[in-house]
């Protein structure tokens, strides 16, 4: 007999019928009900045991996380809290778990920190079911946003010889022995006989390659895999990550604001409408969570209540020179409150400085606009009129409250001659990025982009607080298990 997931019989509309479900033993209570998941949905449904027909043997082995298969008939429960349950005629244990063994049990209410060290069975539980749930449930709408405005999907390459943020804290990718590495004449790696015969890295970013794209295509979009050797060990810093990088030939930099704007709203409304379940149980997590917390450091709005604000107002635009005044005006400032002090134009935003403005003094998601050029990226396109010394590139950030920074993006410099000078300025090889120089040799354009850090998304639409609780197998410093 087929089984039936436990979220169709739930939502079924007709009961009396003999059904077949298949899942894992979350608890089983009086020798008698069985609640049951399957992963379909948070809700289990409830399978009572006929226990004065069912041998001993089999009732000690109905242990949580164990998986069994029951037939039987869905009927009405009795029972508050369920609409329907299984009279169980047929139980089957399709695999056992020793109960003293299983480091899982619902009775233990184990830690985060605990459920990071069993990464690998953490997915039983119920709220990282519906953390991952989530998650691809805003895999899927960021497929489908771009889709539906006409974006081609491109997959630009995991192993890459460019460093496009320029910031060198790459993982290198080598096949050559560790224990004899061949050397030059002057002692460096002799990458010539490396299999790709030159230095290579995992990639940090699509954005270089994706720009080539875009100026044949028109608009495209990558999401994959990118790597950071930062040695970050912070609640927001992963050293591997999903990003998503949308491309668009002919989009300035308000086009890419409103873009970015529109995507956002669009991708958490679609977890709004199809995770309902699911980020009702988070919002009641993160309200026990805070209840420990003191009053000052609640947040003031509730999960939900959190996700309709961002889809009900506008993103407030506020340029760097605007933030900048705000920042050094500001009362933690002033009394020395904030970690790194702002004391003049030119100094790189940190994230309490980003979480201040959105958290404390707009009250909204910010878009951060006009950055100094010293402290952006090389492909960024120069302000035209800036004061010399107070030079500006026509870049933007998107920052969330409890996240800071989400989103990062530009107009891209398309005239030649100044992205020469810019390369040349931070001694970049022209050699090495001749291939991207051609995009502006050849037919260039103006054209903008941005990359959404995926899990930095799903940490603000799930309400958890730590981003190695939002992706399956965190990769952190000092920890590659799994």
């Amino acid at each position: 007999m087929r089984h039936t997931k436990v979220k169709d019989l739930l939502n079924s509309t007709t009961t009396l019928q003999e059904v077949n479900a298949k899942g894992w033993v979350r608890t089983f209570r009086n020798n008698q009900f069985i609640a049951l998941n399957d992963g379909s949905t948070i809700n289990n449904i409830q399978c009572v045991v006929d226990f004065e027909n069912t041998p001993d043997e089999t009732l000690k082995r109905i242990t949580t996380g164990a998986a069994i298969s029951v037939i039987g008939t869905l009927i009405e429960s009795k029972g508050a809290g369920q609409k329907y349950e299984i009279q169980v005629n047929k139980l089957e244990i399709l695999g056992d778990s020793d109960a003293e063994k299983f480091p899982i049990q619902p009775k233990n209410k184990p830690s985060l920190d605990f459920l990071r060290e069993n990464a690998h069975l953490r997915v039983r539980t119920n709220m990282f079911g519906a953390i991952m749930r989530v998650r691809s449930v805003l895999s899927f709408a960021v497929h489908n946003y771009f889709q539906q405005k006409g974006f081609v999907y491109v997959n630009t390459p995991i192993i890459t010889g460019s460093d496009a943020e320029g910031a060198g804290e790459m993982f290198k990718v080598t096949a050559l022995p560790f224990d004899n590495t061949p050397r030059t004449e002057d002692g460096k790696v002799n990458y010539k006989e490396d299999f790709f015969e030159k230095e290579t890295n995992l990639t940090v970013s699509g954005q270089l390659e994706g720009e080539t794209y875009a100026m044949a295509l028109g608009q495209i979009y990558t999401f994959g895999p990118t790597f950071r050797a930062e040695n970050s060990n912070t609640s927001r810093h992963l050293a591997e990550f999903w990003m998503i990088e949308p491309e668009v030939a002919f989009n300035n930099l308000d086009d890419n604001m409103d873009l970015a704007e529109d995507f956002i709203q669009y991708v958490i409304k679609y977890a709004l409408d199809n995770c309902q379940d699911d980020l009702k149980f988070l919002e009641g997590r993160l309200l026990d969570e805070e209840k420990s917390k003191p009053q000052a450091e609640r947040s003031e709005m509730a999960l939900l209540e959190k996700l309709n604000f961002v889809l009900e107002n506008n993103f407030k635009r506020v340029s760097y020179t605007e933030a900048i005044d705000i920042l050094r005006d500001s009362t933690p400032n002033k009394k020395k409150k904030f970690q790194y002090i702002i004391n003049e134009w030119g100094a790189d935003l940190q994230s309490e400085h980003e979480r201040y403005l959105v958290e404390k003094h707009f009250k909204c998601p910010v878009i951060l606009f006009d950055y100094p050029a010293n402290i952006k990226a090389f492909y960024m396109r120069l302000n035209d009129n800036t004061e010399p010394g107070r030079e500006t590139v026509r870049a933007m950030d998107i920052l969330f409250p409890g996240i800071g920074e989400i989103v990062g993006g530009s107009e891209r410099e398309e005239r030649y001659d100044v992205l020469i000078e810019k390369m040349k300025a931070l001694e970049i090889d022209e050699e090495e990025l001749s291939w991207y120089l051609d995009t502006r040799r050849f037919g260039s354009a103006t054209h903008a982009g941005f990359g959404l850090g995926f899990e930095r998304l799903v940490l603000f639409v799930t309400g958890m607080t730590n981003i190695r609780d939002v992706i399956p197998f965190p990769r952190t410093p000092g920890n590659a298990e799994f």
